[in-house]
């Protein structure tokens, strides 16, 4: 069964891959274990925002790692099974908190997330699907609010890159989110942006959207890739697959599908998880995100979504119910007239490389293979321009971009 291009990974990034290169009139088919979205990408934040371009780890990030992992809201955590490649790994991870670093990080972000709204847009139009896409703001909500500032780092390098911010007090936050708790003081508001009302049923339309234009989904466990003379061969549990180009937009599980080749890469998997109410009673106007415990809260289709943590954990571990009692309490927290009549929880794996950039561009060494993995907490705004650049690097279209910050290999 022959393909020219083969994209393995139906989350979001590896449908807008396949978008883009059938687009080009590239014939295309995608393979999964599961449906179109119904991983990582399923469980997302939904925020879309040109202006997300500030890595996680920032000059200083050193010194907030106790509170993150004892403190009130225990935002980080390490599962005991990974600590060993944890430790190289957040060493790497503080290592990019210079400011010199979060600068250059934060240029090689932009270029992904900053076309991201009008993309969308454009896909979702294309997809009949619209509907899905709302103007919003990102509401940082603070409650000391002497900590809300548009001094800090963040705020200053997205002002610096065209980002319209405004400090309210609390009165203004009020205005702007009623359901709100009156204990947050402050926010910072971040404008411009989008915000999705309901990823997964995002990445079903552009996975439809992407089946017009004759792009083959098939459903199977991906378990090896072989370069043979006549190209790569994706072998599957119960049948191959023959291709010219390989696209790996598998997620977290691409580390282990690299490794049968030969190459490492320092990706780990980054769990977050979600509550979600289908009768809140309450609605947040825009993607709100609460500064103190690390989540955002947004209203969608489905109810009110309130998402975030991170667990460093094996891929295979457990979900942690720490993490949703936790979430849960927070939800309370946030918005005291939530009704959680109906509540349902998630976990999902982000993949998440020490400088918060995905491994995105031809692999050395392995002609016709190209890495799109590795968005960490971006990607869902990542991933059309990412889709973007993968199809004109195949198709010999490649504009003046400078692709050496995604280096699938840079951390040799």
């Amino acid at each position: 069964m022959d393909h020219p291009v083969t994209v393995l990974g139906a989350g979001i990034v590896g449908i807008c891959t396949a978008v883009a290169l059938a687009e080009r009139g590239y014939a295309v088919r995608v393979i999964d274990r599961k449906g179109p979205g119904q991983e990582t990408s399923y469980g997302n934040a939904g925020v879309i925002s040109p202006w997300s371009v500030v890595p996680q780890a920032l000059p200083g990030t050193w010194r907030n790692i106790p509170k993150l992992m004892f403190g009130t809201y225990k935002p980080l955590s390490v599962h005991g099974r990974a600590w060993p490649r944890m430790l190289s790994w957040g060493l790497r991870f503080l290592r990019n908190g210079s400011e010199d670093r979060v600068r250059h990080i934060s240029d090689a972000m932009s270029l992904l997330c900053s076309p991201s709204v009008d993309m969308y847009r454009r896909y979702l139009v294309d997809a009949g699907a619209d509907h899905l896409l709302k103007p919003a703001m990102y509401v940082h909500a603070f409650r000391d609010g002497s900590r809300a500032t548009l001094n800090a780092i963040d705020c200053a390098i997205r002002r610096e890159k065209g980002a319209d911010l405004e400090l309210v007090g609390a009165d203004g936050l009020r205005r702007i989110e009623p359901a709100l708790s009156h204990d947050f003081q402050a926010a910072i508001l971040i404008k411009g942006q989008a915000r999705a009302m309901s990823p997964g049923k995002i990445c079903k339309a552009l996975a439809n959207y992407a089946a017009t234009l004759g792009v083959e989904f098939e459903t199977a466990a991906i378990q090896s890739l072989e370069r043979r003379e006549a190209g790569w061969t994706v072998i599957c549990d119960g049948a191959d697959y023959r291709a010219d180009t390989i696209v790996i937009a598998l997620g977290v599980w691409s580390r282990d599908l690299l490794s049968k080749l030969g190459v490492s890469v320092p990706l780990m998997a980054e769990r977050g998880y979600h509550v979600e109410y289908p009768a809140p009673q309450v609605i947040a106007e825009n993607s709100v995100m609460d500064t103190d415990a690390k989540v955002v809260a947004s209203s969608m289709e489905g109810g009110l979504r309130v998402s975030g943590h991170a667990e460093f954990a094996p891929i295979d571990a457990p979900a942690n119910r720490k993490k949703t009692d936790m979430l849960r309490r927070v939800a309370g927290a946030i918005f005291p007239g939530l009704d959680k009549t109906g509540e349902t929880a998630w976990m999902g794996r982000r993949p998440s490389f020490p400088d918060n950039l995905p491994a995105l561009g031809p692999v050395e060494g392995h002609d016709g293979l190209i890495a799109n993995f590795g968005h960490s907490h971006y990607g869902l705004m990542m991933a059309p321009k990412s889709g973007q650049i993968v199809a004109a690097l195949i198709s010999g279209s490649m504009q003046n971009e400078d692709l050496s910050p995604f280096n699938p290999v840079r951390f040799r």
